[in-house]
């Protein structure tokens, strides 16, 4: 008992699972960009599903002063004088901002310089060149506005290594928190993304900025920006976000702090009230809105003053561009398109609301829960319940853990992926399925190949779709039988050896049984010449009378081409021919059904009094000298074929007396004129006969012999001819109830 408990709990489908599973965890932690990819586009779609609400104007820490094209085409191509950005900064302060940064980099002189401008123009004098090179430059300029105010400037980082040496940074604004153990140090290089080379503004601007900050974005592989850096690293030192930048600038610290252990980075500590959680590698996941015009002020309406205040006082300001050709649009979960600076914006409000993203240290642990423990549930179930019943299951285990990570989104703005645990879960169930299936269907074959040649087919199926069935037992069922032999048999088989009658009967129950396994009847046995066959068991059949009276017509046609086929092979081996010639006789009824035998060797077969007397039907057939005679409850359920009742008879064996029918044709038969005035005359024949009328009975038999036209009823009247004639000379009596009594099988 125990071995047996055993082996169902370590079968090969659950070992199968288990060596699967395994391989689906170790991808989990392994995590590829394929499974990455995936878990992002969940998250874009919680994130269209539900975006963060945008803040009312009041609530707005950032105001975006948008380069637009209504600015480029007032004041003029980009870039600007350096004098006019540093107007700009000077009137966004006025306007009462509280910081002002740029999403763009001042990395080459002002072409507009007076410098410049003494070189460029062909044809000055010397001393109008000298009075220009005396002059302040533009840059210088803007250094004098932006010194001593909190002004970010933006850099970016470059693809590929420059010449041009950058050096390092004008101050260091980045500290380190080591929160892991003490023999170990951080090493950013491991974690935190590499630029091969950065893009810096001029010195004379870089000195005068009171904060340097990256803008660089870095895009998924699908060219959208779902995760910031908050910090870059370049020739060893480390570099800050512009929006972390802005921050530190914001709160007046010196530094911004980074968090980190073993596992990586995890959080930004700008102030003692202000710490943004990042994932291990320091991204920032920001919770985007749908896009907010209201945010964006257009730079020429700074520049004339005309900008609503309330857009700036006590604000962030971001000097970015929405134009189109000056090429900073971006896509997010939110947006097809966006321009780059609103990203900054939206990451700010995030950090301003603590609406931003979190990806938690134990979403990994999570999810490996749900795939490891939804996936032992399906290897332990599946094997053991009703396919359905898993996948109740699974949908349940799967409704469970979405509606767990939608919750966690949707009310905690924390990330825990759920649609890998489930798709992994799934597959598990399919592969699952799938074998056992596959081991079924193995059984099934093995069944089919067993009984294929002894069964019928609707048998064998049934056995193969439930093997269970091969013990022994049986069940009441109104069923028809079929019995159908061969006349003359002793005589045919005196011609053939043991050899040559095998052959000979084959040829003879071939044509026979297909017929009737086409019409889904089952063949219950072969005994010598005569084949058993029953319909409604194991297949159910509704019209079983019906389709076993069809089976017994449709043999009587292949006896034809049979015999002519027989003729030939006589001729050609020169012996004689003798037609093959089969009674048929067909009874319907209760009877018992099932696996009959022994424990050792059982058939499916049926048992009853209704067998019985189909077989004595058969027998019927020399009697009343007709090709198929069939019972009364057959006749009565397929009441539209053409069929005359044959008499009231006692068959050996039994008591009670039963009518007996002649089938003649099917349905179409039935109906035609010639056979409903042959059913008439027929029955008007039985009615005098019965009745003791003679002369009426002899004169309706008359019209019989009349209107029988082809049909095989001449040997049937001649019988009822000498019965009316002996009754003549031995009237039966007037207790006389017309039945006759069989003496023989």
């Amino acid at each position: 008992m125990i071995g047996k408990i055993l082996r169902n709990t370590l079968s090969i489908d659950r070992l199968f699972g288990v060596a699967v599973l395994a391989g689906l965890i170790a991808v989990q932690i392994i995590d590829p960009y394929p499974i990455e990819f995936l878990r992002l586009k969940t998250f874009d779609y919680y994130q269209n599903l539900k975006p963060r609400p945008v803040p009312p104007p009041e609530q707005k820490p950032v105001t975006i002063i948008d380069l637009d094209e209504k600015s480029l085409a007032e004041v003029g191509q980009w870039p600007w004088p350096r004098t006019q950005v540093a107007q700009l900064v000077d009137n966004a302060f006025a306007l009462g901002a509280g910081l002002v940064a740029f999403d763009i980099v001042f990395a080459e002189p002002d072409r507009m310089n007076p410098s410049s401008v003494a070189e460029a123009i062909y044809g000055l004098d010397e001393t109008m060149q000298t009075k220009l090179k005396g002059l302040i430059s533009n840059d210088a300029v803007m250094a004098k506005t932006i010194k001593k105010k909190r002004v970010v400037l933006g850099q970016s980082g470059f693809w590929e290594k420059r010449e041009i040496k950058a050096g390092p940074p004008v101050r260091k604004s980045v500290a380190v928190h080591w929160r892991g153990p003490k023999k170990q140090k951080f090493a950013p290089e491991r974690v935190l993304p590499a630029l091969p080379d950065i893009v810096r503004n001029i010195p004379i601007l870089e000195k005068a900025g009171m904060g340097h900050g990256l803008f660089t974005l870095t895009p998924e592989p699908d060219g959208i920006v779902r995760r910031v850096p908050a910090f870059f690293i370049y020739d060893g030192d480390i570099y800050p976000a512009l929006s972390i930048e802005m921050l530190r600038v914001a709160t007046g610290r010196r530094t911004v702090i980074i968090e980190a252990d073993e596992a990586g980075v995890s959080a930004v500590k700008v102030s003692k009230s202000l710490q943004v959680a990042t994932d291990n590698k320091g991204r920032m996941w920001p919770y985007f809105s749908k896009s907010d015009k209201a945010k964006y002020v257009s730079a020429v309406d700074v520049l004339a003053g005309t900008a609503d205040p309330a857009l700036f006082k006590g604000k962030m300001a971001i000097v970015g561009t929405s134009a189109v050709g000056l090429l900073d649009i971006r896509s997010t979960p939110t947006e097809k398109v966006i321009p780059g600076v609103e990203v900054h914006a939206q990451l700010l409000e995030s950090i301003f609301h603590k609406a931003y993203l979190t990806r938690p240290n134990y979403a990994l642990g999570a999810e490996l829960l749900l795939l490891a423990g939804g996936g032992l549930l399906m290897i332990i179930l599946v094997p053991w319940v009703d396919a359905k019943w898993a996948l109740l299951l699974f949908f349940s285990v799967a409704g469970g853990a979405m509606y767990g990570s939608w919750y966690m989104f949707s009310e905690h703005q924390a990330l825990i992926d759920a649609v890998y645990g489930t798709i992994s879960i799934l597959l598990l169930y399919t592969l699952l399925t799938y074998t056992g299936y596959a081991r079924e269907e193995k059984e099934r074959a093995q069944v089919r190949n067993a009984f294929g040649h002894y069964l019928s087919p609707a048998m064998v199926e049934k056995l193969a779709e439930d093997p269970s069935q091969l013990t022994l037992g049986g069940e009441t069922r109104n069923m028809s039988m079929l019995f159908c032999d061969v006349r003359g048999f002793t005589t045919i088989s005196e011609q053939f050896d043991a050899a040559g009658l095998t052959g000979f009967i084959n040829k003879l129950l071939t044509p026979l049984t297909d017929v009737i396994l086409k019409r889904n009847g089952t063949v219950d046995k072969y005994m010598g010449d005569c084949v058993m066959a029953f319909w409604n068991a194991p297949i159910d059949d509704e019209h079983h009378a019906r389709h076993a009276c069809l089976s017994a017509l449709e043999m009587f046609a292949e006896m034809a081409p049979l015999n002519e086929r027989l003729k030939k092979e006589a001729e050609a081996e020169g012996r004689k021919h003798i037609p093959l010639k089969v009674g048929t006789g067909i009874n319907s009824g209760d009877v018992v059904v099932g696996n009959v035998g022994s424990d050792q060797r059982f058939d499916y077969s049926i048992l009853g009094d209704e067998v019985n007397l189909a077989s004595r039907l058969e027998g019927q057939c020399k009697t009343y000298a007709v090709d198929i005679v069939i019972g009364q409850n057959t006749q009565a359920q397929a009441s539209e074929l053409a069929s005359l009742e044959l008499d009231i008879i006692k068959v050996k064996g039994k008591t009670e007396a039963v009518r007996l029918y002649a089938l003649l044709g099917d349905e179409e038969a039935g109906q035609a004129p010639y056979f409903k005035n042959l059913k008439m005359a027929h029955d008007g024949m039985l009615a005098a006969y019965r009745a003791q009328n003679w002369d009426k009975a002899e004169k309706w038999l008359g019209d019989c012999r009349t209107l029988m036209g082809d049909l095989n009823m001449a040997g049937y009247y001649d019988l009822y001819a000498g019965r009316i004639a002996d009754c003549r000379k031995n009237p039966p009596g007037a207790g006389w109830d017309g039945v006759f009594v069989a003496t023989t099988k």
